[in-house]
């Protein structure tokens, strides 16, 4: 179940295009919500991605030990989450901000920041940090 890419940039990631461009090379099946995490150093340079959860047509269950703790073991700075709209819609969901919220506030316990989260489809994404 868990898909694991790793990527090396020579460059951080500075702005959500950037971020959508390197998620857009992940492979996942757009009829089903997948999350993925992605890891940072602290010259947001990306030193780990994965596709940490799957789900169904119109939700997936987050497991946030199992996020952070991925998260601590590849010894992040910071993250950024991100995951597809199998309706293709980019409009977030109550729960999509709800998971945000909660995902500063155990950062914030943790010392991480994150970044952003980035809701995608095929061709376009909507960032809840931007808007």
């Amino acid at each position: 179940m868990e898909q694991l890419l790793i990527l090396k940039e020579d460059k951080g990631i500075n702005s959500p295009i950037e971020l959508f461009k390197n998620i857009k090379k992940i492979n996942i099946d757009y009829n089903q919500e997948n999350f993925i995490l992605i890891c940072l150093n602290t010259k947001n340079k990306i030193i780990h991605k994965e596709v940490l959860f799957k789900g169904g047509l119109n939700s997936c269950l987050i497991d946030f030990k199992t996020l952070f703790r991925s998260a601590l073991l590849n010894n992040s700075n910071s993250i950024i989450v991100a995951h597809n709209h199998p309706s293709s819609s980019l409009t977030p969901s109550q729960e999509d901000i709800k998971i945000y919220d909660y995902l500063k506030k155990g950062c914030e316990i943790l010392n991480l920041k994150i970044l952003d989260s980035i809701i995608f489809n095929k061709k376009e994404f909507y960032s809840l940090n931007d808007n």
